[in-house]
């Protein structure tokens, strides 16, 4: 067992059963995201960290959906319907019922919420520490806050002890002075609370059945009770409108962004650098600004990327370059350059010190090592070999209008400007081609693809047919010129 494990809780109960009507959504509020998850999401994984023995959400809201995304980030999980009895309290009931259904829990409980996304497993496990090495029945997480608005209020005995929690709308006036407030955050000892709660009554301003009289039920029952305060309100910070999430977002992207600067990466303006939580960064990156990094996006040592670039799913070896550029479900493989001003779609693949290069496209297609793509192309369906240059302004017409084609191009080949390559088609290894080809047919090893089709000049044309117009004039004025200079020279 490891040292995490020892402290590991019987369950963990995530609340996630809330409408979030001020999110003003058909989204379901715990489903908004910020840094690359869902609020719900980044709740699941705290506590999933913690390695309890069983995991559970509480769900009401949208049960389906929200029932839905959970499982598909963690098929564990176990979901708990909350009924029509409101409160905290009850969802917790209603938690410890579930999980109860399959084995009795025993020993801690962990209580938290599905919109408290930047809760950390390094601050629960503090607090199951407080909790179990102190034997408390009830450890309520608290933080202090200048202006606690409708927080819950900690009340405080004398010698410092938590006698109860009070909410905001049953608070005297001197209760609504306290700035202690409760997270909502709690470890339980589970029998404790499995009998505290059948005295939780619905006796309240809101007629709810609350969580925090659990604490005062186990206190009057001989039980200890306890606190333990952390600095960082923002842990324990909540998202009950966009705003709020907005400012959560910021503070999580605040977070992530010092701690890769500490792990070795420079990111010369974290302001505008925002970077999810499920990215890798190895030491020695640069990150320029304007630069987004997503998903499952991770970044090899040595690596340059900005600025104004957003990557999404891309895998980034050791020494590449990327700037300005948007891109998704890429590879892009040791010391190649793309950009500026490149799009990779998904399925782009650049091998070791290949070059996608500025306002180029690439989609499904693969550039072996060396190979360049440097301008104003589209590559669309097409695997190109190693060390060859396709030339500027070249597209890869891989759609008949019905179905998509894929072409082939080898090695050592240097294709000219302006081609166009009319799936499928295959290009020998070593073989060339003249600017302006469309190539229709298959392309031998070390052959030359050229159009043959002698240039037509028609004298007179313009003014023939576009009289008035700014062309003629300059037309004829030209003519007129080259006809002194040529009775000039005649002189």
């Amino acid at each position: 067992m490891t040292t995490a494990d020892q402290n590991a809780p019987s369950a963990v109960i995530v609340l996630a059963a809330g409408a979030g009507t001020r999110m003003k959504s058909d989204t379901p509020k715990v489903m908004h995201g910020i840094g690359g998850r869902s609020m719900v999401e980044h709740a699941i994984a705290a506590a999933r960290e913690l390695n309890p023995e069983r995991l559970a959400a509480v769900v009401r809201f949208q049960r389906d959906k929200v029932a839905a995304h959970i499982l598909d980030f963690d098929s564990d999980v176990t979901i708990v319907d909350q009924d029509d009895v409101p409160g905290t309290g009850r969802a917790v009931e209603v938690g410890l019922l579930g999980l109860d259904e399959s084995a009795r829990v025993e020993g801690t409980v962990i209580v938290t919420y599905g919109d408290v996304p930047l809760l950390r497993a390094e601050t629960l496990r503090e607090l199951i520490a407080e909790h179990e090495e102190n034997r408390n029945a009830v450890t309520v997480l608290t933080t202090h806050i200048q202006n606690p608005g409708s927080y819950g209020r900690i009340v405080r005995s004398a010698s410092g002890e938590v006698t109860a929690i009070v909410e905001a709308k049953d608070a005297t006036d001197q209760q609504l002075k306290i700035t202690e407030i409760n997270s909502g955050i709690y470890a339980f000892d589970a029998g404790v609370l499995r009998d505290s709660l059948t005295e939780v009554t619905t006796d309240n301003a809101q007629g709810e059945k609350y969580i925090t009289d659990v604490l005062s039920i186990a206190r009057e029952n001989g039980h200890r009770t306890s606190a333990l305060a952390i600095e960082d309100r923002w842990e324990v910070e909540g998202a009950n409108d966009r705003v709020q999430l907005a400012q959560l977002g910021r503070k999580l992207n605040d977070r992530l962004t010092e701690m890769h600067m500490r792990n070795g990466v420079t990111i010369v303006d974290p302001q505008t650098t925002w970077i999810d939580s499920t990215v890798t960064i190895a030491n020695d990156v640069t990150i320029l600004p304007g630069t987004q990094l997503q998903g499952t996006t991770s970044v090899g040592t040595g690596s340059v990327i900005g600025p104004d670039s957003t990557l999404k799913n891309v895998e980034i070896g050791e020494n590449a370059t990327i700037s300005r550029t948007h891109g998704s479900d890429a590879l892009i493989e040791a010391g190649a350059t793309v950009g500026p001003f490149a799009y990779l779609r998904p399925g782009t693949i650049l091998r070791e010190s290949g070059k996608i290069g500025t306002f180029v496209e690439t989609k499904n297609t693969e550039i072996g090592k060396g190979s360049k793509l440097p301008h104003l192309s589209y590559a669309g369906d097409v695997t190109i070999g190693e060390n060859s240059n396709i030339g500027a302004a070249s597209v890869f017409v891989n759609y008949d209008g019905v179905n998509k084609h894929r072409s082939t191009v080898g090695n050592n080949v240097r294709m000219g400007s302006d081609n166009m390559y009319v799936a499928p088609v295959n290009i020998g290894d070593g073989a060339y081609s003249g600017a302006g080809t469309v190539i229709r047919k298959d392309v031998p090893a070390g052959a030359l693809a050229i159009n043959v089709a002698p240039q037509r000049n028609i004298d007179g044309w313009v003014l023939e047919n576009r009289a008035g117009t700014e062309a003629a004039e300059a037309a004829s004025a030209a003519g007129a010129e080259a006809k002194n200079s040529s009775e000039e020279s005649e002189k």
